[in-house]
């Protein structure tokens, strides 16, 4: 049901419909100014993902190749025992931070990346390419941790993009234009209301 179909031809609710439609065009303009903040911050996150998993695919890459290599010379075994020795494990903090109002993930990682001998394996008994190995292995896994954190933003300030766009068409489209109407529809029938009157009090008079 329209908004003109459920009001009455009053100057209360004209004044009413006024003050609704300044809100709605105010709020109109909010939204309008978050959504294009949030799409400038969308596209500023997605050049950073683009690099981001440019990098990713490189470091996967010598990753692997690195591991492969490590297998070859120094056999499976050797390079799992090495990989079973860790025991610190890193440390993840999972923060966050606010976007006109969208709340994405600020995750912050600390101890990936380690020294030879902070692997646990010992600097005896494996090669420089088991080193080699973990090394790119960690530097892979730091590169995880940021993509993650930059995918899930990506995702968080879409959502918040495509809601904002809902409410912008709905105010600007349906919402404030039938306010108008309504309003202007119930100053019509006030101005026949009036003109009635005085056609009422000439003829008394006359």
């Amino acid at each position: 049901m329209a908004i003109k179909d459920t009001v009455k031809p009053t100057r209360s609710e004209l004044l009413e419909l006024k003050k609704r439609i300044k809100l709605s065009e105010k709020g109109y303009k909010l939204l309008r100014m978050k959504r294009d903040t949030l799409i400038m911050e969308f596209f500023k996150v997605l050049e950073r993902a683009r690099n981001i998993r440019t990098q990713l695919l490189a470091q996967y890459r010598l990753a692997d190749r690195k591991i492969s290599l490590a297998m070859s010379a120094e056999g499976v075994i050797r390079v799992k025992s090495a990989a079973f020795a860790l025991r610190d494990k890193p440390d993840i903090r999972l923060q966050s931070r606010n976007v006109m109002g969208v709340v994405v993930p600020l995750i912050e990682s600390k101890g990936i990346r380690k020294q030879v001998n902070e692997r646990g394996y010992g600097i005896i008994g494996t090669s420089a390419r088991i080193d080699e190995a973990a090394r790119a292995y960690e530097e892979l896994v730091e590169t995880v941790i940021v993509a993650a954190e930059v995918e899930t933003t990506i995702r968080k300030l879409l959502d918040e993009i495509d809601r904002t766009r809902r409410r912008v068409n709905a105010l600007e489209f349906k919402v404030i234009p039938e306010l108008k109407e309504a309003a202007a529809m119930i100053a019509f029938r006030l101005e026949e209301l009036e003109r009635e009157n005085i056609f009422r009090l000439k003829r008394f008079k006359g």
